[in-house]
Parts: structure tokens; sequence; C-alpha cells
């Protein structure tokens, strides 16, 4: 490893806020370590005038990071966990899933209205076709507009009108200090979260044995055995972002429960499974949700979505 630890991110506001935070984190573990930040520029961010499924979802805000970590021009990458694909590259590792923050999406209105309270026909923004399907089922009367770019371009967009409501992860809110934008946040039982929404993900060389140590000490048990439950699912069903697919899983009083949540994009049909059990079995029950799901109805919605 080289003396100055470089992580690599996306160029965005809150990319480099995520980036930020696990460098402090990093710098309070191990004192007198020096962090540096290296801006790689993905194909997602190159290309924010199209829909993300129809760019090919999964991978558009990795790959170029990937490469410059394999090249070894950065030492460990920092992503938001549900922009990975469920299969790395050889030769790179997730290392580390630091604590999860809030998984939940978030409105944010013009007019202080709740999803409820949008007057019929509303402009409601995102480039999610998980979150579309889930407000058509909730609210058919609205209108979807496509939306994308980084959070202040969303919530500029709001504020001068452009669309009347936006749906934003409020992980990413809160990152960037921007919590009291959100007018709502949704109760799962409306919008269940992506897969890993709301967590991070450290990546690093598999060889490189010097920093995987490092961020290793940034690891969360809990979120690590939720994320990689909600993420066994997401691979079984082929889920990325061109899919209406929603996966949340946490440690009850009950139990760990793994909830998984596929719908058509017009909002028509819609397949919901949980399990609940013990933690130790968080993976075979993600399995088994996953082919609940696909034996309920599940696998004619991905065939007609596909």
């Amino acid at each position: 490893m080289n003396d100055t630890l470089r992580l690599g991110t996306r160029g965005s506001a809150l990319a480099r806020a995520q980036t930020a935070l696990v460098a402090a984190q990093l710098k309070e573990l191990n004192p007198g370590l020096v962090v540096g930040e290296v801006i790689v520029r993905t194909r997602g961010d190159a290309m924010l005038g199209s829909p993300i499924h129809e760019l090919g979802g999964k991978g558009l805000f990795v790959k170029e990071i990937e490469d410059a970590l394999l090249q070894g021009e950065i030492d460990a990458a920092v992503h938001s966990l549900k922009d990975l694909p469920s299969e790395l590259p050889e030769g790179l590792i997730l290392a580390s899933i630091p604590e999860r923050e809030e998984p939940w999406d978030a409105l944010v209105t013009r007019g202080g209205e709740s999803l409820r309270g949008l007057a019929p026909g509303s402009r409601i923004g995102t480039s999610s076709l998980r979150r579309i399907a889930q407000i058509r089922r909730y609210r058919r009367d609205l209108e979807i507009v496509e939306l994308r770019g980084n959070v202040d371009t969303r919530l500029e967009k709001v504020a001068a009108g452009d669309v009347d409501a936006a749906v934003l992860a409020l992980a990413g809110l809160k990152r960037l200090g921007l919590e009291e934008r959100a007018t709502e946040s949704l109760a799962p039982e409306l919008m269940l979260p992506a897969a890993g929404q709301g967590a991070l993900a450290i990546e690093t060389r598999e060889g490189d044995v010097a920093t995987r140590r490092l961020v290793e000490g940034l690891e969360h048990t809990e979120t690590k055995r939720a994320v990689m439950a909600e993420r066994v699912v997401m691979a079984r069903l082929e889920g990325g972002c061109q899919l209406p697919l929603a996966v949340f899983a946490e440690n009850r009083k009950s139990g760990f429960c793994i909830k998984a949540r596929l719908a058509s994009v017009d909002g028509d049909r819609m397949v919901e499974k949980e399990r609940t059990g013990a933690s130790d079995d968080a993976t075979r029950m993600a399995d088994e949700v996953a082919e609940d799901v696909l034996a309920h109805g599940g696998a004619e919605i991905l065939r007609d979505t596909r």
C-alpha cells in the first residue's frame, strides 16, 4: 500500500460526501493515516439524459472505478452498495460494509404535500422502475416524469416547478445535510427500498491484504448480514435498476426478517413474500423468499418486464 490510501469515488456531491465519511472513520481508527480522494467519471455520470434502465442498470456507476482499482490507480473504492452488481469482477472483493444509514425513500414536494396529499395529475419525478411501480400501485392518478441527475439537480427541478415532487433516497439527503428537504419518509408498506439502499460498500483488490485489513475495521456485522441477504435475492431474481424489485432485511425482536416485493411497471401486478427466522439462516431465507416470489407470479412479471 502507498503512504496515502487512495479512495476512488464518483464526482457527485453525494459520492464525495460518502467518501469523506469513510475517510474520516478510517483516520479515526488509524491515527496518522493519510487518505486521498481520486475522482473517477463513470458512464452513468456521462449519460444523464437517458433512463437508467435503458442504459443497462447495474454497473453504470461503478465500472470505471473498478477498472481504476484493478489497474492500481486507487487502493479502494467507495460505492453506494445499491449501485454494485451482484457479481464483482475477478480480482476484486467487497472488503467492508459500514453501518447502514436509514434505508427508506423520501418524498420531496414543492408545496409540502405528502404522497397521499398530492393533487391528481401532479408530476412526480423518478428514474427508478422500482419506485415507479410502487407509486403507480398506490397513486395511479399521478404523472411519472423521468428525472435523473445528482441530488441538487433533482431538488432544483422540484423547486423550479419542473416537477411537483421527486422521490430520493433519505440516506443521500441526510449525508448531504439536506434531510429537512424531505416532506415525507415513505413507509416500507408503501415504498420498499432497493437491495442495499442506505449502505456503503468499500471494494478492494483481493490480493491487497494491507488495505483490506484497514477497511475491515469499518465493518458493521448486522448491516452486512442484512444487505448480503438482500443481494442474494437480487442475484436470484437478476434484479437491478432495470427491474422493479424491492428487497429489505432487518433484525427484529421476532428474528431476522427479509421481504421482497416485485411489481409490474404499470403497478397492476405485485408479488410480495417474507420470511422470518434465525439470523444464522439469513442466506437460506433469502433464497426461499426469492423462490417464493418466482413461484407466485414473479417469473411472469420478470418475463414481461424484460
